[in-house]
């Protein structure tokens, strides 16, 4: 397999800046002549930022970003790293640092020290091989070829520990139209003092290259500009940099040269939405005029053509539908053709393996690695039609019976078996269409979970929201975007396992919502419910806080009668020891670990499997 990789990998002929070369000695020269100038910062023209205004963090949090290293941050972060990624030109893998942590730690300690009271560090430790990686198979120019930086040991241990330090505040500085890298985002605007800037940049400008052209290393040559693919520093540094991109085209709109995409829903507000972020994908909204998109927001000379605009950009003119992010886009929500995609990737996936010999073993392995994750990315906003899954569904299900060549042999069991879970005696494959279900839901949980995430003000301010906050309220006939409308489909199951836990209760129906029993109280004291003087009424409504230390205020229509009030005292016995707390609200999974949500759990309760266990671990 290796070696098989290996040939593919192989450069022996290849097309770099429109020349093709065969010749050895040259395709190595071109290329790293190639990477040598997109490594090199172009001297006679550099761009004006300085007086782009950023968001600064708080002092405090500047100074933590300062504090000396310690042992304990240090051996910490070394221990969490993957020690099995490829070497850089040192030859010693992370795991190598790790288990020579003992009689090491006394050297890496004073590496440290020296960082950071002088900011330097051995110049060798920032050597890189650049490993070309194919985006496509039959690679014809360098283009199609991704470099990726191979580091060595102890600087990704460096870098690491920087990049954990930055990761702590670029959360609370970003720009919500970046969705990339950012805890909390699916997909930094911060000023930062001197001696992390100057850190960050001895990690970056001390950087030297050598390409590895067919796994042979070139000579090295150091660099001036870009950053390392692999560098766990990259990622932060690159958000940063978008930021001014981002303060850019907010200014455009503010100067009236952008028109953004207004979101308005029943509401009179509106909400502006110019351009969305993910790593380099980058798209922006603006109104169907020419006008719109000229030079003037991209602070480019003047441009007559929108082609012109996109060659200075490097940018490629399309048309709706197209893809963002991979998924479709302009597409109608029930077009065959965004479905077709998913069955067609899975089939080219199985004409690779179509004259290999594996076992069933190996096929079982490869459909939950390949074949069935390869449609996961897609199902998890957009619903799979019952046709497309159950034609992916009958390409799993030949594979393992019938090999790549799909021979027609016999399934010799159902498939609803073979999707049993392993300690049920199944094989542990999932359905398509079940699977696709406990996706969607997670949206419901992520909308009662997040607060501010631009993707959930789009929602609210299209469709508004009920129950206080914690649910979207239903898109009813031919309004709003089909995606949202089938994930609201799921609400219900979903709902039915959220489970508030109670901070002050302001937000929580003390009656109708689930909050200290399996179900709302509405449900295990019905008649009390009906009884009840304000059946919408909140936790906090229904708490008094004047009485001693505080205490139920449970007002009736009526007084009871005797045989009503064993239920009172069971009411009251149920909520001795809950009470409003100065904390806020929020929901929790029931059947997670840690009251999250994980679409493996959801996944179990849609399968409803048989609750009969198969004893699998005893053969």
């Amino acid at each position: 397999m290796a070696s098989a990789h290996r040939r593919n990998n192989a450069l022996d002929r290849i097309k770099v800046n429109g020349e093709w070369l065969s010749e050895e000695q040259e395709v190595r020269k071109e290329i790293v002549n190639s990477f040598q100038q997109m490594l090199s910062e172009d001297m006679e023209w550099k761009a004006d930022i300085g007086r782009i205004q950023i968001d600064h963090i708080s002092r405090q949090e500047a100074e933590s970003l300062e504090v000396p290293f310690t042992k304990n941050e240090i051996y910490t972060t070394l221990m969490e790293m993957n020690g099995d990624k490829a070497p850089g030109p040192d030859g010693f893998t992370v795991a190598f640092w790790q288990n020579a942590w003992d009689f090491t730690k006394e050297e890496i300690m004073d590496m440290f020290k020296e960082f950071h009271e002088h900011n330097s560090f051995v110049r060798s430790l920032n050597n890189t091989f650049l490993v070309l990686i194919p985006k496509k198979s039959g690679v014809e120019d360098l283009e199609d070829c991704k470099p990726i930086s191979l580091l060595e040991g102890l600087y990704k241990l460096l870098a690491k520990v920087l990049a954990n330090r930055l990761k702590k505040v670029i959360g609370k500085v970003v720009s919500i139209a970046q969705n990339a890298f950012v805890t909390g985002r699916q997909i930094l605007n911060a000023s930062l003092i001197a001696n992390e800037v100057g850190w960050m940049w001895s990690c970056v400008s001390s950087a030297k290259f050598s390409v590895l052209v067919n796994g042979v290393p070139t000579s090295f040559f150091p660099s001036t500009k870009g950053l390392r693919q692999g560098d766990p520093l990259s990622p932060y540094l690159f958000v940063m940099g978008m930021e001014v991109l981002d303060v850019l085209i907010r200014r455009a709109v503010e100067g009236g040269y952008l028109l953004g995409c207004i979101i308005q829903g029943g509401s009179k507000t509106s909400l502006n939405i110019s351009h969305l972020f993910f790593v380099d994908d980058t798209i922006v909204f603006c109104g169907a005029s020419k006008e719109q998109p000229k030079a003037k927001s991209s602070h480019l000379e003047e441009v007559e053509e929108i082609l012109e605009l996109a060659v200075e950009l490097g940018c490629r003119v399309g048309s709706l539908p197209s893809q963002y992010l991979g998924l479709p886009l302009g597409v109608p929500n029930r077009a065959t053709s965004m479905r077709d995609g998913v069955e067609e990737r899975v089939r080219r996936r199985l004409a690779l393996w179509k004259r290999q010999y594996i076992s069933k073993r190996g096929k079982i392995t490869l459909i939950k690695s390949t074949l069935a994750s390869m449609s996961i990315y897609q199902m998890s906003i957009f619903r799979m039609s019952k046709s497309v899954a159950k034609r992916v569904e009958k390409v799993q299900r030949d594979f393992l019976w019938e090999g790549g060549n799909l021979e027609g042999k016999v399934h010799l069991v159902k498939w609803d078996v073979v999707c049993t879970e392993k300690n049920k005696g199944g094989l542990g494959l999932r359905k398509i269409a079940m699977l696709n279900r406990a996706l969607l839901g997670k949206w419901i949980w992520r909308f009662a979970c997040e607060k501010d995430n631009l993707w959930k003000q789009v929602i609210t301010m299209k469709y508004g929201q009920e129950d206080h906050g914690w649910r979207s309220k239903k898109a009813n006939g031919a309004v709003g975007v089909g995606a949202w409308k089938e994930i609201l489909k799921e609400s219900d199951w979903c709902w039915d396992n959220l489970v508030f836990l109670v901070g002050k209760g302001s937000k929580i129906k003390f009656w109708k919502d689930t909050w200290c029993t399996d179900t709302p109280m509405s449900h295990c004291f019905t008649h009390l419910f009906v009884l009840a003087a304000h059946r919408d009424a909140t936790i906090e409504e229904m708490w008094d806080q004047n009485s001693g230390q505080g205490g139920w205020n449970l007002v009736f229509l009526r007084d009871f009668n005797d045989w009503e009030l064993d239920m009172v005292g069971e009411l009251l016995h149920t909520l001795r020891g809950h009470r409003p707390s100065l904390e806020e609200n929020s929901v929790m999974w029931r059947r997670g670990r840690n009251g999250l949500f994980r679409v493996k759990e959801a996944y179990r309760l849609l399968d409803n499997p048989n609750d009969s266990v198969f004893p699998s671990r005893s053969i």
